[in-house]
């Protein structure tokens, strides 16, 4: 039933895909009034066994007549699921064939039909919790068996010292022999109850080396990896709560085990004990084996929680500047009150890095201060900064790496005793790089890119960029669609990707090199300067859609001649390196469509003055400099208001400034590019048609303006009446101001 609550919480479309497995094939009817007995039943087996098969498409039909009879106890018989109707398609579909049945449930794979990794991650968490309950409820049997241990030993220690009295008391044959007998039988009874509790400890210990080595060989990697990728902008889930239970759970227990395992070494080790079994031997071997998953586990413990960032780059970790402090947070995942301010952690930089032996140039760095703290006490968030250490390695190989592609790693190392156990563990950072400006931000986030989508998992290849290798046209997609949903809460869609395709792309196997990227032509630079863009002026615009972005000026004059006179759409320029956006339009009053562009506008320019307010403002100058406003859908055909209305800035309260004076504001114009129409080819004798035609296209318009001014509440024009704004293919229009007063 787990499973398919799971499914009804999934949004429409995932569940469309579900419901695809069943369609002509199942009743959804069946599978959800019966999905407790169905999810129970093991339908893979049953689909290679017909006597299975049998018994699971019986059992159905027990359940089915079952919660009939209950609705009709319950008067629920007209309100309740059609419960007859349901057995009777099971019969006449599977009543002589049930393993057609078995084979349909068998085949439905509904995890893998709605595609959801989080609903398989969920059920992976879900079975590591029933294995982790189980190791839990074998302890406390283990403990039970323990407490009655010593229970019997502690009524024959009792037996053997007073063993006179006893004879006495319980009337038992007067010699010393039958009391020896009595206490040989009971001894015999403790040594088989300490066979049972070793083979429970035993049981145990098998059940948890494959939890510990999914803990430390699969679910740790898996974080690692995610939380990897969430520094270069994944939306991945990097939660430690689930890793944390996990290893607390399984810690305790071992260290119950010990402490178990302890308690029958001293009772062998009693002056009285005649044990005479290889227990101790065994006993040995359990022990041994206890301490290497118990060493395992904690020596995986240790993890970085929060990778190192500066409070000035949120979104950006992993970029170090000297003499900046920056944050980064340890943990460690036993979190067991006997382990509470027991480690004192010590951050090291560049710890057995070879690099800084063996490479000429490579810089050394080391903190400002002594940097150890106790976990659980000091603060979690470790305030630190780094300065660089001016005597440099004079090593054999030559390194001419450019300073944001220096890779560098700081290691946490502390020392962990308990019990007799000693151990020294450590937890590394991911690669980061160290800058000594503010202007080598942007060079420094495309090397922990490239890095972190390259060298994924544990390796740490700190001279990645010696010779950096390639990435796949996927790969790299992927991270850029990740800086605009960090920036701007939307990643790209394809049609946007595809344009930074070509104009990254080069190669026939769609690789991309970092030369390319970074380096000699700096896609790069162009691509972060628009997203700083956005950052600052419009990630509001962005997130909701109305910035189509990424498209070519060709692509730009193809959407819009299908499109009416006065749509419009916004583009980033691709000129400016340092992030401008644009506007095209459409005019078609002249007969035939004309686009044009307004130059772009810059981020000073927004500082002043927001995107919004500019296509609002904004008009082209005609004859007697009357001005328009040529913007009026935004692509495909929303109304200029619509999408932009409440993003305007509200005057309404600023009509009067000071000393009662009407405040002036600035607009952008254009003089209006579009060529008039040409003049007919035939002169026209009637007097009304000469008078007309000497009359220029841009003085009609203007009359036809001003009707619908004076009229506009008594007449309805058509939608294209009085449009006069046409705009030529791949023109530049230039940007004047003008003051233009605030309407009362």
């Amino acid at each position: 039933m787990a499973q398919w609550q799971d499914l009804l919480r999934l949004d429409a479309a995932l569940q469309a895909r579900v419901s695809q497995l069943y369609e002509g094939r199942f009743p959804r009817e069946i599978r959800h009034y019966l999905c407790v007995l169905i999810e129970s039943l093991d339908w893979d087996l049953a689909a290679g066994d017909e006597n299975a098969a049998s018994t699971c498409f019986h059992a159905l039909l027990e359940d089915l007549q079952e919660q009939w009879i209950r609705s009709v106890q319950e008067n629920m018989l007209l309100q309740g699921p059609d419960y007859t109707g349901m057995r009777d398609y099971l019969l006449k579909n599977f009543e002589y064939k049930p393993l057609n049945l078995a084979k349909i449930k068998a085949s439905a794979s509904e995890v893998q039909a709605c595609g959801s990794p989080d609903i398989d991650q969920k059920w992976k968490w879900k079975d590591m919790d029933n294995k982790v309950n189980e190791l839990k409820r074998l302890i406390m049997e283990v403990k039970k068996e323990m407490k009655s241990l010593e229970n019997l030993n502690d009524n024959l220690d009792f037996i053997q010292k007073t063993w006179q009295n006893v004879e006495q008391d319980i009337g038992l044959a007067q010699s010393h022999a039958v009391v020896e007998e009595e206490c040989h039988k009971r001894t015999n009874f403790i040594i088989q109850t300490k066979q049972v509790v070793l083979q429970e400890i035993v049981n145990i210990l098998n059940l948890a080396q494959p939890i510990v080595a999914t803990l430390t060989e699969m679910e740790l990697p898996e974080w690692r990896l995610r939380q990897q990728l969430a520094c270069i902008g994944s939306p991945a889930d990097t939660c430690l709560d689930h890793l944390q239970k996990w290893f607390t759970a399984v810690a305790e227990v071992l260290l119950r085990v010990r402490e178990q395992l302890q308690k029958l070494k001293e009772q062998n080790n009693t002056p009285d004990s005649t044990d005479a079994s290889n227990l101790p031997g065994l006993m040995a071997i359990i022990e041994n084996q206890t301490l290497s998953l118990f060493t395992q586990l904690l020596a995986n413990a240790l993890v970085v929680e929060k990778q190192p960032i500066m409070s000035s780059l949120p979104q950006r970790p992993l970029i170090l500047k000297t003499g900046v402090r920056f944050s980064v947070r340890v943990r460690f995942l036993a979190n067991l009150p006997e382990f509470k301010c027991l480690l004192k952690v010590k951050p090291v930089f560049d710890k057995d890095v070879e690099e800084v032996k063996t490479v000429k140039w490579f810089r050394h760095f080391d903190f400002n201060r002594d940097e150890c703290k106790v976990l659980d006490v000091d603060s979690p968030n470790g305030d630190l900064s780094l300065k660089e250490i001016k005597g440099r390695a004079k090593g054999s190989i030559e390194s001419r790496l450019a300073v944001t592609e220096e890779l560098h790693i700081i290691k946490f190392v502390t020392q962990f005793r308990h019990v007799g156990l000693e151990l020294n563990i450590e937890a590394s950072t991911l690669p980061v790089v160290v800058i000594s400006a503010t202007t080598q931000v942007s060079s420094a986030w495309a090397s922990i890119m490239w890095n972190n989508m390259l060298s994924t998992g544990d390796s740490r290849n700190l001279q990645l960029f010696v010779d950096p290798p390639p990435l796949t046209w996927e790969q790299l997609s992927q991270v850029l669609s990740w800086q605009f949903l960090c920036t701007g809460k939307r990643e790209l869609d394809e049609n946007q990707l595809s344009v930074l395709r070509d104009k990254i792309v080069d190669d026939p196997d769609d690789l991309v090199y970092w030369s390319k990227f970074s380096k000699n032509e700096n896609a790069w630079l162009w691509i972060d300067g628009i997203l700083d863009l956005i950052k600052k002026h419009l990630v509001d615009l962005w997130r909701d859609g109305y910035i189509m972005g990424f498209i070519s000026r060709e692509r730009t004059a193809e959407l819009l001649k299908e499109k009416r006179t006065g749509t419009f759409l916004l583009r980033f320029s691709e000129s400016k390196t340092n992030g401008a956006i644009s506007f095209s339009w459409v005019d078609n009053s002249n007969g035939a469509p004309f686009v044009h562009s307004i130059d772009p506008y810059t981020k000073d320019e927004l500082e002043k003055t927001s995107l919004p307010d500019y296509i609002n403002t904004y008009s082209l100058r005609g004859r007697k400099s009357r001005h328009i406003n040529p913007l009026l859908y935004l692509y495909p055909d929303i109304p200029k208001d619509t999408a932009f209305g409440h993003y305007f800035t509200n005057t309404a309260e600023k009509m009067l400034g000071e000393h009662g004076y009407v405040p002036r504001k600035r607009g952008d114009f254009s003089d209006n590019p579009t060529p008039p129409p040409s003049p007919p080819r035939e002169p026209n004798t009637d007097m009304d048609m000469d008078m007309d035609m000497e009359m220029d296209v841009e003085t009609k318009l203007e009359i036809h303006e001003l009707i619908q001014e004076l009229f506009a509440d008594s007449f309805i024009f058509p939608e294209n009446y009085g449009s006069w704004t046409s705009y030529e293919k791949t023109a530049s229009t230039p940007t004047s101001f003008v003051d233009l007063p605030c309407s009362v």
